[in-house]
């Protein structure tokens, strides 16, 4: 297995089998899509099958603050610590960002206790007819 943050390494044929349990998911094509769009995105990739099996992204200024919206490991693959990993290789690349903000299901917050993040509350919207992108 190999990590990477080079979008260049990433096709289209390499994405399938994210956003479990999403009524409607990205295609692979919008998967890559906003890999490429994020400020940084690292992936996961298995080198036997050459496919990505897992990706976080983040948002940001560049400047004091940060978002991480997606990290996703596939099924299969999960309990093996590759999202510890890109969680890690992650707050690696914005550690010289003031804030860097995650938002998650309350049953997530203990998986994101050993990264040293705090607790928050926060507000949304979710435009669920674009789940799957525009």
């Amino acid at each position: 297995m190999r990590y990477t943050k080079n979008m260049d390494e990433v096709s289209e044929g390499m994405i399938e089998g994210f956003f479990v349990g999403w009524p409607k998911s990205p295609s692979p094509q919008k998967q890559l899509e906003l890999m490429k769009n994020s400020y940084r995105c690292y992936v996961a990739i298995d080198e036997k099958t050459d496919k990505v099996i897992g990706f976080i992204t983040a948002i940001s200024d560049g400047v004091l603050s940060a978002y991480i919206p997606l990290l996703e490991v596939l099924p299969e693959y999960q309990d093996k610590g590759i999202g510890s990993e890109l969680v890690k290789l992650m707050l690696s690349e914005l550690d010289r960002i003031y804030m860097i903000d995650l938002l998650c299901d309350q049953q997530l917050q203990n998986y994101y206790d050993r990264f040293q993040m705090m607790k928050a509350h926060g507000m949304m919207v979710r435009n669920y007819s674009f789940q799957g992108g525009k």
